[in-house]
Parts: C-alpha cells; sequence; structure tokens
C-alpha cells in the first residue's frame, strides 16, 4: 500500500510513532484534531486514520466514542504503543540544569516521582511534540519537554534521560479506520467486532441485552456507556467482542441485541492485535 495515513498531533506525537510502527510504508501526515483526521480520509487526501481510543492509565480519549459512530469509516485494524516517556532537552543540557518541563497534561502525573526526585516543575502544554518545537525555537537551557524519543529525532533534541514514566505499563490502543470495510478474516489470534447500540426503553433492556453474549459463549472484552445529543436519557452504549459477525455465535447473539435495542452499528471488524496477549 502506497499513500498517507492520518494522525492528529504534532510531528513526533505518540500518534505519529504509531503510524510509523504500524504502517512504515506510508506517508503520516499531521492533523489539528480527531475531525480534521475523519475528514482527511473522507476526502480522499489521506488513505487511513490512527486514531487513539484508549490508555491503560487514562480510560477512554475524550470525545472519540461519540466521533467514530458519526465518521463514516470503518475500523479495519488496531494497533497498540507503549508510551515511553522521555526528557528530552537542547544539546548539551545536563538533567540538573533543568528547572521546568512543559508536555502535554496527561504526561505530568505519571511522571510525578522523576520530576519530584529532580526537582524540576512540570507546565501543561497542548501538545508535547508542539512543546519540543517551541523549545528549540527558544533555545532555552534550563527548560526540557516530556515527549517521544521520535520528537527528539525529529526537532533535534537530545534524550538526557529516558523512560522516565512511574509505572511501565502504560499503553495507548489505537483504531486504523478506512473509508471501506474489511470483512476478511485475517491475523493470527483470531477477529474483533466493535459495535455501537441504543437499547430499549423496556425494563432491563440492557441485562437482557447482554445475555445474548453470556448464553452463546462470545466474549465482550469492552462495554462503555457515553450520553447522545446532550440528553440525560439517551444512552448510547460502545462494545468490543471477540470474533467475526459470521460466526454463528456472534449471529445468535447479534440477533438477541437487536431485539432489545433501538439501533445497533457495526464499527468495524479486525484481527485481534496480538499486543492483547
Amino acid at each position: 500500500m502506497t499513500g498517507r495515513i492520518a494522525f492528529q498531533g504534532e510531528p513526533g506525537a505518540y500518534s505519529h510513532e504509531a503510524c510509523i510502527k504500524a504502517h512504515p510504508e506510508l506517508e503520516p501526515l499531521a492533523c489539528h484534531s480527531f475531525e480534521e483526521v475523519i475528514e482527511a480520509v473522507s476526502s480522499g487526501d489521506a488513505d487511513l486514520a490512527m486514531l487513539p481510543i484508549e490508555n491503560t492509565t487514562y480510560g477512554r480519549v475524550a470525545d472519540i466514542h461519540r466521533l467514530l459512530p458519526e465518521s463514516g469509516l470503518h475500523i479495519i485494524d488496531e494497533a497498540f504503543v507503549r508510551v515511553r516517556i522521555n526528557l528530552l532537552a537542547m544539546p548539551g543540557t545536563r538533567i540538573e540544569d533543568v528547572k521546568t518541563v512543559r508536555a502535554h497534561l496527561v504526561l505530568l502525573p505519571q511522571t510525578a516521582e522523576f520530576l519530584k526526585a529532580n526537582k524540576i516543575l512540570g507546565h501543561a502544554a497542548a501538545d508535547s511534540a508542539g512543546a519540543a518545537a517551541e523549545l528549540v525555537e527558544s533555545n532555552a537551557r534550563d527548560q526540557g519537554v516530556l515527549a517521544s524519543a521520535l520528537a527528539a529525532e525529529i526537532y533535534g533534541l537530545e534524550v538526557i534521560a529516558s523512560d522516565i514514566e512511574d509505572h511501565g505499563h502504560n499503553t495507548t490502543r489505537f483504531v486504523i479506520m478506512a473509508r471501506e470495510p474489511d470483512l476478511t478474516r485475517r491475523g493470527d489470534v483470531g477477529m474483533m467486532t466493535t459495535f455501537v447500540f441504543e437499547v430499549r426503553n423496556i425494563p432491563a433492556a440492557l441485562y437482557k441485552a447482554m445475555g445474548g453474549f453470556a448464553t452463546n459463549g462470545v466474549n465482550m472484552t469492552k462495554l462503555e456507556s457515553y450520553m447522545v445529543s446532550g440528553s440525560f436519557t439517551a444512552t448510547q452504549f460502545y462494545a468490543d467482542i471477540e470474533g467475526h459477525p459470521d460466526d454463528r455465535n456472534v449471529q445468535l447473539a447479534m440477533e438477541e441485541l437487536d431485539y432489545f435495542t433501538s439501533n445497533t452499528e457495526v464499527l468495524g471488524v479486525y484481527p485481534a492485535n496480538k499486543a492483547r496477549h
């Protein structure tokens, strides 16, 4: 495949890293927002979209569950990126010289112990890779940035401390989306199906809807709820299950789900990533 894969953020962002790891043959296309990422694929400016959906430390990515059903795109794959946080600074800077660091808000709490031990104050930035570019422009020797090693390479900064996160399990899951669905069976560890649904306004509708997956032996790996259209009464659910829609047990479970829901939409069928296991 030749073409482009769109991501949200500046070059050097962890989403950029995910693009390179999952599709090194594609040219990464940086976008300012998730909406721009989706539009880039919808319009044909990019072939694929790399969108973060959840993080092991901070849970789901804000707004992404709302955007996916409205995007008109289809999930065709997933990717996992271990978030390795590094302290970047101007070349020749020592750790003891760094008094402050800038980083995306979610990175600062993950490095709290390191920052405290080195008496470094953290300040939130809109984007860690963008903060790296700004550091180069300022040429400040008493400042640093928390970002990826890729950002250091792109902007000519030096990694003066690596893997400084307090916990070594921080991982972000991404979904890879395309204009057309791919229902072929592929991958080495089984298939995943992602869908959204709204339950009917009847007693115990959600409980009864989920019963079909249990009785048919379908493993549901994710179930989340969120409001739609700003209403406290209209709730939509996002779910991931193991299996392909053509599997008989999945068919039976989805048939039972349909009985108790007012709307069901499959967002994608894709191979399970080995990182799940």
